[in-house]
């Protein structure tokens, strides 16, 4: 498994985000001058499973890419944080389809396998580039 290289505005949102933990979230990637979490998402419909917080960041860092992690619900298990709540991957991709977005914490997915690391620099990622024939680059 390795991760890709994709513009946060082709990223679907599919959960709110809340305002205080993105502006933490914000400081410690700043301070770090890097992005060391891929964002996971679902590899047709491009929603984001797990990093709402960091998309919310790349969008306010005027990052054109992000490290994502391409990933289907074969290799993905998806539950409801609340206590007797369920939620089923049918239920994500309509919220997608529909550009609504579910309250913060609802869903919760857990990869199955081992996630990649990744080091990226912020200015890498300020100077990525999509080439015309759509195969994936970055700048440096």
């Amino acid at each position: 498994m390795k991760f890709h290289f994709l513009s946060p505005h082709k990223l679907i949102p599919t959960e709110e985000t809340d305002a205080g933990r993105v502006d933490q979230v914000h400081g410690l990637i700043s301070t770090a001058g890097c992005w060391t979490v891929p964002i996971m998402v679902e590899k047709d419909v491009l929603f984001v499973m797990d990093g709402h917080h960091r998309l919310e960041v790349a969008l306010r860092l005027g990052l054109r890419a992000v490290p994502v992690i391409l990933l289907d619900y074969r290799r993905v298990r998806v539950e409801a944080w609340r206590a007797g709540e369920t939620i089923a991957p049918a239920d994500i991709y309509d919220m997608a389809r529909s550009r609504q977005k579910f309250p913060i914490k609802t869903t919760r997915h857990i990869v199955l396998d081992d996630l990649p690391a990744c080091d990226v620099s912020l200015d890498d990622l300020r100077q990525w580039y999509e080439p015309l024939d759509g195969s994936e680059r970055r700048a440096g």
